[in-house]
């Protein structure tokens, strides 16, 4: 049964992150489509036996952490993973 979850994040400055953050979620087991929202900085993931924990943890690593939780490490994390989007 596929299932839906949505993730409010700090840092999707632009289409970069975006498709960063796309790519980078399609590629997790079960993972079935990824929208990202840059205005609300949501990401909305559909797919079969989503693990939001490890969503979160991945998001977080390449510097997009939920809401509330940024840092100046996160942020400058964020702009290598926007720039890796923008030369794919």
């Amino acid at each position: 049964m596929s299932t839906t979850e949505t993730l409010f994040v700090e840092n999707i400055k632009c289409g970069g992150c975006m498709k960063s953050i796309k790519d980078a979620l399609k590629k997790m087991a079960g993972i079935q489509e990824v929208e990202v929202y840059k205005e609300e900085e949501k990401i909305c993931i559909m797919g079969v036996g989503i693990n939001r924990g490890l969503l979160i943890e991945k998001l977080a690593a390449m510097g997009y952490p939920e809401k509330g939780n940024n840092t100046l490490m996160s942020k400058a994390k964020s702009f290598i993973s926007c720039a890796a989007g923008k030369l794919n």
